[in-house]
């Protein structure tokens, strides 16, 4: 609204000026709808146009997040097709999240990988932020686990060591995921799993007892419990979704945070060898019993996790290079909930003052195509004239 405001008011400024003049009124307009969210530019070819929504073509919603929706969209210059993450600002700020927010933009600045979900650009308008995103059409774990209530052991082997790459490229950046769940990790159209939603992913630092965001039924015995913890946590979540393919169910349950808590701290939950399903192997059981041990230091994890007799002999090579033919491949092109379009019943504050919209989010530009140290220009020139315009205008 603030933008048709600006651009009718320039509109009807210039039409009266070029009645007087031989001047086209669309150009000026078109000046400075280009001054306040980047243009084209073709030549020189070193420079590139700040990317902007108006870049892409919205096809259709794919997902649904906290903050607002998952769109598959087209990049009009080149027909590339991305996911669009739009989040609105005032759902960010009511629910105290800028900081989780500003943190995975930075992560995702600095990792790249086959096995996690890739940032491309990342942009914000007054209402919105925007992540786009590798578009990968094979949908969430979780919309295949309801589907198909278990997967093979065959499967879930294949699944385990996708996540193991991922989750080892991610530790060698020094980063803790700490939210690995079925709704997190996505398949491609060849049936391999990427890791996504990096929001509450942290920085490894040896003082972290404070930060325990993630989802309870996932969530390690150290998180739960306030302590300090390390990378094992991912291991923890990791056997949680083998046991939850084996048998049907989490090994941990409970309502909320509390009580799942109390059911962790009662018993040490392991699977049994007469839960044992058909068609499953000792192997996969005792895998899955050493990753979801309550004590971190007893928990499989690290550099021995590929050593474990289930995956030592798994052709990770071929696995790295994504020659494998993966034993589940997704189906068509829809694959996600079609409630993703349902409204949301959380409280916002439309109280928010406009200008604190704007300032919160500093610094969330990103553009592949550039430095990093050309990114950072583009941050602070995109923030510094869309207030000086703004200004001028007397908004």
């Amino acid at each position: 609204m603030q933008r048709d405001k600006i651009l009718y008011r320039l509109r009807s400024g210039y039409k009266s000026q070029s009645k007087q003049t031989n001047v086209n009124p669309e150009r000026p307009l078109k000046f400075m709808r280009n001054y306040l969210y980047g243009s084209r530019v073709s030549k020189p070819q070193d420079l590139v146009s700040y990317i902007n929504k108006y870049h892409f073509s919205f096809e259709y919603i794919i997902g649904r997040g906290g903050f607002g929706r998952v769109w598959k969209v087209e990049l009009k210059r080149n027909k590339k097709e991305f996911a669009l993450k739009e989040m609105q600002k005032l759902r960010v700020i009511s629910k105290r999240s800028v900081h989780s927010i500003m943190n995975e933009r930075k992560l995702l600045e600095k990792l790249k990988s086959p096995f996690i979900v890739n940032m491309h650009y990342a942009f914000q308008d007054r209402e919105n932020l925007y992540l786009v995103m590798d578009l990968l059409n094979g949908g969430d774990l979780r919309y295949h686990y309801c589907k198909m209530k278990r997967f093979s052991e065959e499967q879930t082997k294949f699944i385990v060591c996708c996540l193991i790459l991922g989750l080892e490229y991610i530790h060698s950046s020094g980063v803790i995921h700490r939210d690995i769940k079925p709704e997190n990790l996505v398949f491609d159209s060849e049936g391999y799993v990427r890791i996504t939603d990096f929001g509450v992913a942290r920085v490894l630092t040896s003082d972290n007892s404070r930060e325990t965001s993630g989802t309870p039924g996932y969530m390690a015995p150290e998180v739960l419990c306030r302590l300090n913890h390390g990378f094992q946590v991912d291991y923890f979540a990791l056997g949680v979704i083998a046991y939850e393919f084996m048998l049907g169910r989490r090994p941990y349950l409970g309502r909320n945070r509390k009580e799942i808590r109390e059911a962790v701290l009662a018993r040490q939950v392991q699977v049994k060898p007469s839960e044992i399903p058909e068609n499953w192997s000792f192997n996969a059981a005792d895998f899955i019993n050493r990753l979801i041990q309550r004590k971190p230091d007893k928990r499989l994890s690290g550099t021995e996790i590929k050593k474990h007799p289930w995956i030592a002999d798994f052709d990770w090579n071929r696995l790295l290079n994504k020659t494998l033919r993966a034993p589940f491949v997704p189906k068509g092109k829809e694959n996600f909930d079609q409630r993703v379009n349902s409204d949301w019943k959380d409280e916002i504050d439309y109280n928010l003052m406009q200008n604190y919209l704007e300032n919160a989010f500093d610094g969330y530009y990103y553009d592949k195509r550039v430095s990093k140290s050309t990114t950072e220009t583009r941050r602070t020139s995109i923030v510094s004239r869309r207030s000086e315009i703004l200004s001028r205008l007397d908004f």
